[in-house]
């Protein structure tokens, strides 16, 4: 009963349409893991279930071959104990032949219940050479569908992976669109521009105070020589004045021409 369970499982297994029970599957990795341990200890369970059909295909082939061997022993006790009676009967020993005569027709007894056995054991052995068979080729179906289980899983694995890191490269994406770091960096530019303006007009500002301050000097200096220049008419000094302080004086003041025709 042992031995068929085990060997319905290994068929039902080796039968088993991968990609079938993937598409029926909510999880396929999570099946495909729980699958390859499934095959993983049922083929140690069906390597031992054979190796203990094969320990007892092995024992039965020694019995039979032991029942051969005793078969063929006691044909040959037989034949010598039945020359041996032939020879007393051609002395004329009548007890002794009918004795050795006895002995043959024991060992060919023992002959035939060897050969009943020997004939018996063999339908066993060659049942049990067919489930050894199946066995076998079941077990070695049963690897390969480990090895097609955990190739298929390797690669699920590795394509999932993959899916995560596209898709997380794709969420990246997404977010910059939301968040471009170029327009923070535009903004920050944009701020920097503004304090460059700022500090430009700052100076531009400075400069046209300075010259505005220079300019109020220059006025003032051309103010006080007229004033000296003037002072000095009036105590009779006529000296001229420079032709560059008096093209000042005349292009500072604003005078009425026709009051010079009056003098």
């Amino acid at each position: 009963m042992v031995k068929q369970s085990i060997f319905g499982r290994i068929a039902q297994l080796a039968k088993a349409n991968i990609n079938t029970l993937l598409d029926n599957a909510e999880d396929p990795q999570k099946m495909l893991d729980q699958m390859v341990r499934d095959y993983t200890n049922n083929i140690a369970e069906a390597e031992s279930a054979v190796a203990q059909t094969i320990g007892n295909l092995r024992m039965l082939e020694d019995d039979y071959r032991e029942d051969v061997k005793n078969a063929q022993d006691w044909g040959n006790k037989a034949l010598a104990a039945s020359r041996k009676a032939d020879e007393y009967r051609a002395s004329g020993d009548t007890v002794d032949a009918e004795k050795f005569d006895n002995l043959a027709k024991v060992a060919l007894q023992r002959q035939m219940s060897a050969e009943n056995e020997a004939k018996g054991a063999e339908p066993s052995i060659a049942s049990q050479r067919e489930v050894v068979d199946k066995l076998k080729s079941g077990l070695d179906q049963m690897k390969g569908k480990l090895n097609e289980l955990t190739s298929k899983r390797n690669e699920l694995v590795a394509r999932s992976k993959t899916a995560a890191a596209q898709s997380q490269v794709h969420d990246a994406i997404k977010s910059i669109d939301f968040m471009d770091p170029t327009s923070e960096v535009g903004r920050f530019e944009e701020k920097i521009r503004r304090e460059e303006a700022k500090v430009l007009g700052q100076q531009e500002l400075a400069a046209s105070s300075l010259d505005a301050q220079f300019n109020q000097l220059e006025d003032l200096g051309e103010q006080v020589e007229i004033e000296a220049r003037l002072a000095a008419l009036k105590s009779g000094n006529s000296s001229k004045p420079a032709l560059g302080a008096a093209g000042s004086a005349a292009t500072a003041s604003t005078v009425d021409e026709a009051d010079f025709d009056k003098l």
